[in-house]
């Protein structure tokens, strides 16, 4: 349990009305605790001497009693719901902030699925507990001591016999905490990989369909499901065997009390209304008792789920902005990379090897090389998505590493190669690194994209909705949406990674026709795999497994007749049948 005491925390703030909840319930214990008494009144005084007057009076203090027990009742839950509600709504807020600001090696091992139900069903088992969980275990706490102080005060004798059979239930109910915690974990270890299985299901189902692989992928899921139902079975087994013998140690005090206390009874020792009292507080915790296995059960749950909700929290963001650090004002866009070496979390294959590269302000940079030579991971340092091995990579001279994350990406525009676009309206999209721009800023950025005659196009223009990921936009409307989302932001440094591949030719030509103009004033990296997006470069660099092997104007590197002229080369021999294609 101690991953849920360690989430007091967010507790801490709720301190108040957890305060009132637990008054009230101390409330609804000791009003409680007076109902068997009465009793007790009623047949020793009411019933064994014929005294009318008692009964009536017991029944309206009774009823008394009942209306007041249920007020408090429902304001204590009300109350406790209310704050469990605000717990999970923190804990989500700080799964999420924590997710967003972990590195992307993080994210590089850890499946999508899995963080999704950290934050959702890991939560959820939480909240339940910290609101009806909590409280009916703080009420069987103290409904157990004042049960055992007022049975103590009719007869020690008899309480100390009826409650002997507690004590292996306390032991047995301890050791199936113990071990439920451990399987909630595999359960809900088990419920992400089925969460992933889904995600995975849902977004391919175009792939699916289109290799007719439905049956495989049904039977990839059933399996994922069969595990998860595997484990959910395995603490069901452990509660079935817990539940029936709470209930047999609760009837045996029962039991005890009846067999020895008729004695005392016979015997004159004892009244027949403290026998009826007895029982009447064996009952009142013979609930909460046989419910100690729900809540068990519970916060069994609710613990399993807070280890992993702290695997997140506890996990510090490995690249975040430094104490003290130096906000950037507006860049020139110079960059440099010094003997950079980049090593990717569980690699052994450098990714980068002693790159070393001066960018000056305002030139235009492009890298080519087969897939894989490190072309997209050289872009990454810049705006430090990851953080280098070895080595520094410098803007305007200013360590990466040592500027404010917020300043500095600010500054830098990127278009990726696979675009992704939000479940919004297309102005959303466009707007989303400045929200606050006007129309006339998001129209020029569309049209610079070449992106605003096919958005008008549509029946509601730029209010348009896109499915997710953008699916609802061909592969060309995606990237040019992107482009404008980009140029929107009037970066200093601009990085296209390969961001006309999804683009036909004609679009192609457009798009650049835009950039050429565009990237004047700014620091540009291009990452392109066709050489006619690259020749206007100010400097090539041709990659090959992580390091610089040719760089140079275009001219240059087919002057030389090394890699470049070779891939030039086979372009050349393509270039006829692509044009005949377009």
């Amino acid at each position: 349990m101690k991953p849920l005491f360690r989430l007091r925390s967010f507790i801490k703030p709720y301190a108040l009305p957890m305060a009132v909840t637990n008054l009230a319930l101390l409330a609804i214990t000791g009003l409680s605790l007076v109902i068997p008494r009465i009793l007790q009144k009623v047949i020793d005084a009411g019933l064994m001497q014929g005294q009318i007057g008692t009964l009536a009076q017991a029944a309206l203090i009774l009823l008394g009693l009942g209306l007041a027990i249920a007020t408090l009742n429902l304001t204590q839950s009300y109350i406790s719901e209310r704050t469990a509600a605000f717990i999970g709504y923190d804990l989500r807020n700080a799964m999420v902030d924590r997710i967003q600001h972990l590195p992307f090696t993080f994210h590089d091992h850890n499946p999508s699925g899995q963080l999704i139900t950290r934050g959702i069903e890991d939560v959820r088992a939480i909240q339940n507990f910290a609101g009806s969980g909590l409280s009916e275990l703080i009420q069987l706490f103290f409904m157990a001591v004042g049960v055992i102080a007022m049975m103590v005060s009719l007869d020690a004798r008899i309480a100390l016999i009826a409650l002997l059979p507690l004590l292996p239930l306390a032991i047995m109910t301890s050791r199936f905490g113990n071990r439920v915690t451990k399987l909630f974990y595999h359960v809900d270890q088990t419920l992400g990989d089925l969460s992933t299985r889904l995600q995975d299901n849902v977004m391919g189902v175009q792939v699916v369909r289109a290799f007719a692989r439905e049956s495989y992928e049904s039977e990839r899921f059933d399996e994922s499901n069969r595990k998860y139902f595997a484990a959910r079975l395995r603490v069901v087994r452990e509660w079935s065997k817990v539940m029936p013998t709470t209930a047999l140690l609760i009837t045996l005090g029962t039991i005890l009390i009846l067999l020895f206390g008729g004695q005392l009874v016979i015997a004159g020792q004892m009244t027949i209304g403290q026998i009826v009292a007895f029982n009447a507080y064996m009952l009142l915790l013979s609930g909460p008792i046989q419910e100690m296995t729900w809540l068990v059960n519970g916060a069994s749950e609710a613990a399993a789920g807070a280890q992993r909700v702290l695997e997140i929290l506890d996990h510090e963001p490995e690249i975040r902005s430094p104490e003290n650090a130096m906000a950037l004002p507006t860049l020139n866009g110079r960059v440099e990379f010094n003997a950079v070496s980049l090593c990717y979390e569980g690699e052994k294959t450098a990714a980068l090897a002693g790159i070393d590269l001066c960018v000056e302000p305002n030139r235009i940079v492009a890298l080519i090389g087969q897939t894989g030579s490190g072309k997209t991971s050289l872009v990454n340092l810049i705006p430090r998505f990851y953080d280098v091995t070895a080595g520094a990579v410098l803007v305007d001279g200013v360590d990466v590493r040592r500027a404010d994350l917020d300043s500095l990406r600010r500054q830098i525009g990127i278009v990726l190669q696979t675009p992704l676009l939000f479940s919004d309206t297309i102005r959303a999209n466009i707007a989303y690194g400045r929200p606050e721009a006007g129309d006339g800023e998001i129209f020029a950025a569309a049209k610079a994209a070449q992106a605003h005659e096919f958005i008008r196009e549509f029946p509601n223009g730029y209010e348009t909705i896109v499915g997710e990921r953008g699916v609802t936009l061909s592969g060309g409307q995606r990237q040019r949406v992107a482009i404008a989302r980009a140029l929107l932001l009037n970066p200093r440094i601009l990085i296209l990674d390969d961001s006309t591949s999804s683009v036909d030719p004609q679009t192609e030509k457009l798009i650049q026709e835009a950039l050429e103009h565009l990237m004047e004033g700014r620091t540009t990296f291009v990452i392109a795999h066709r050489l006619a997006t690259v020749r206007r470069a100010d400097l090539i660099l041709v990659m090959d497994r992580g390091r610089i092997v040719e760089r140079g104007t275009h001219e240059e590197l087919l002057a030389r007749g090394d890699l470049y002229k070779t891939i030039h080369d086979l372009q050349l021999q393509q270039a006829p049948k692509q044009r005949e294609e377009a």
